[in-house]
């Protein structure tokens, strides 16, 4: 079945703020609408309304036909406690639900009594349900689950997908398992909030198909901006700075392209507005200067029985209020161009320490063990100011490498050492540094001593995280709130070794190329993990590493 969804006059936000209004959007077979704007400029929250599953402010969010198929995925994986992976993929794919309610309807087809007490016929009921149960592609879920995790390279060892708990699994199979929902999946319209976290290439280039492929719509909110230049069709721009909403005709270079015409040439027509309305008052000024001294002199010079030059004289006076009467309609009739509002702009350094020895890291036939997990042996070397790119597959040992070039685990043969007067950096995939149930303000300071709590305060504020913010526990905001407060951290501490893990999750698009201009000119040594290639190809790079099957190559 083929979907159309049509938002008209859409609001949304949260509690009495409005984050965006009067948005009108049609998603036909075949559109992908690629979602884009600052952290918080509702893209979430307007997925959630075209789901269905908040209500709007104000408008409406029709689909024709009204039955069809809407899958909504979120932005975390979230895990249930007690959730088997075939449990969690058929939530995800809609599957489990569809199955729930043809149970329910065949139960009441044989029970003459429901019908009698609701009105309607069970046979239709269960006619409806049949159909959606089939179309959801349930009835060969269970068949078709192995074969997609194998071509996923996800090997859940001897347990069976129906006893391998969610909880169970690393954040790379988490993320496939997420991945495989999605392949599964047989929706007639698709909502998808960040698809691309935690995926890596070859999840990239699947997912990238599968959108690709789709005859349905979709929506889509993200930051990889190679992926939104593959994909989409369209482009819709929340613009929380000047409380805006646009959509764009064309792939995202050709967003990119219209947006700078556009901006530019509002603020040309404000500029002009401005010049030309700044001219007037001044004219406007200027007359009235020299009506009031004409009318001055008069007063002095004029003789009371001159009547002739008294009359010249007012009449001039007149004439000179006249022209400012012109001139002030001339300004009332401009017509009014608002100024573009300046949109915050993330803008940070990466704060610097004192050079390390020459050798950063060291790893000689070194071996690590993460559970069943072997990584080496490894013969490696890190030095001051080298620029490390390194990629690989999810659960290839990239987050295992790093542990062990930092001293953070230790070999089970060979020997790993780090250099002298090394300060580090990091943000790991997890943005584990900044967690807890405590304050943001209080957990900042505590790892900043030499800051007051004062410039704490106004450090944050910098990156975008204020007075609504720094009060509330860690573990309540954001995923990107939560990135740009380790950001901060990276400029309030100095540091010789920057690890940055997957930075680009959660991060907005101007916060992400803002992180490309701090690493440009950053001295010390950089582990770069990521799997945005646009960014693997604007930040320089010394080395590229890959990580496959425990083993590293250059």
């Amino acid at each position: 079945m083929t979907a159309t969804l049509v938002a008209q006059g859409l609001a949304g936000g949260h509690g009495h703020r409005t984050l965006f209004e009067s948005l009108d959007l049609t998603v036909a077979p075949g559109d992908v609408v690629g979602v884009v704007g600052a952290n918080g400029a509702g893209k979430s929250t307007l997925l959630r309304m075209l789901a269905g599953i908040d209500e709007p402010q104000a408008g409406t969010v029709s689909l024709s036909p009204t039955d069809a198929f809407v899958g909504w995925l979120p932005q975390e994986h979230e895990r249930v406690v007690g959730e088997t992976v075939a449990d969690y993929i058929g939530r995800r794919t809609g599957c489990a639900t569809a199955t729930a309610e043809m149970d329910a309807a065949a139960v009441a087809l044989g029970d003459p009594s429901s019908a009698q007490a609701t009105g309607i016929d069970p046979n239709d009921v269960y006619s409806n349900a049949l159909e959606r149960w089939l179309a959801s592609g349930a009835p060969d879920l269970e068949d078709r689950i192995p074969v997609v995790l194998a071509e996923l390279g996800l090997d859940l060892g001897e347990k069976a997908i129906d006893q391998t708990l969610m909880t169970s699994l690393s954040g790379g199979q988490a993320a496939r398992v997420g991945l495989a929902a999605l392949l599964l999946s047989r929706f007639d319209l698709v909502l998808l909030d960040e698809p691309t976290n935690d995926l890596d290439l070859d999840g990239l280039e699947r997912l990238e198909a599968f959108v690709q492929g789709l005859r349905g719509g979709v929506v889509l909110v993200s930051h990889d901006r190679e992926f939104l230049a593959r994909c989409v069709t369209r482009v819709l721009e929340l613009d929380l700075a000047q409380g805006s909403n646009r959509v764009f005709g064309g792939g995202y270079d050709a967003y990119l392209e219209e947006r700078a015409t556009v901006r530019r040439h509002q603020r040309e027509k404000y500029d002009d507005f401005a010049s030309r309305k700044a001219d007037l008052v001044s004219r406007a000024r200027t007359q009235r200067e020299w009506s009031s001294q004409g009318v001055r002199n008069a007063m002095k010079k004029a003789p009371d029985n001159d009547k002739i030059r008294r009359k010249a004289a007012t009449e001039s006076s007149e004439k000179q209020a006249q022209k400012v009467r012109q001139m002030e309609s001339r300004i009332a009739q401009l017509e009014e161009v608002e100024e573009p509002r300046k949109e915050w702009k993330l803008e940070f350094s990466i704060g610097s320490a004192p050079r390390s020895s020459s050798v950063v890291s060291t790893l000689n036939d070194a071996v690590f063990t993460q559970g069943s997990f072997t990584l080496g042996p490894l013969s490696l070397q890190v030095n001051a100011g080298e620029r490390i790119g390194i990629t690989g597959p999810n659960g290839a040992g990239k987050s295992t490498l790093l542990r062990a070039l930092l001293g953070q685990q230790a070999p089970v043969q060979g020997t790993a050492s780090l250099g002298t007067s090394v300060m580090i950096g990091e943000i790991d995939q997890a943005r584990s540094l900044l967690a807890g149930a405590r304050p943001l303000a209080d957990a900042f300071e505590e790892l900043v001593e030499k800051l007051s709590p004062g410039e704490v305060r106004t450090l944050l504020a910098k990156f975008g995280l204020k007075a609504d913010h720094v009060g509330r526990p860690v573990d309540e905001l954001s995923p990107g709130e939560r990135t740009r407060a380790g950001l901060a951290l990276l400029q309030a501490r100095g540091v010789n070794v920057l690890v940055l893990d997957e930075p680009t999750n959660h991060l907005d698009l101007a916060a992400i190329e803002q992180l490309e201009q701090a690493l440009g000119s950053y001295e010390g040594a950089l582990l770069l993990v990521t799997h945005d290639r646009r960014m693997l190809s604007t930040v320089q790079l010394d080395r590229h590493w890959r990580v496959d099957s425990g083993t590293v190559t250059e």
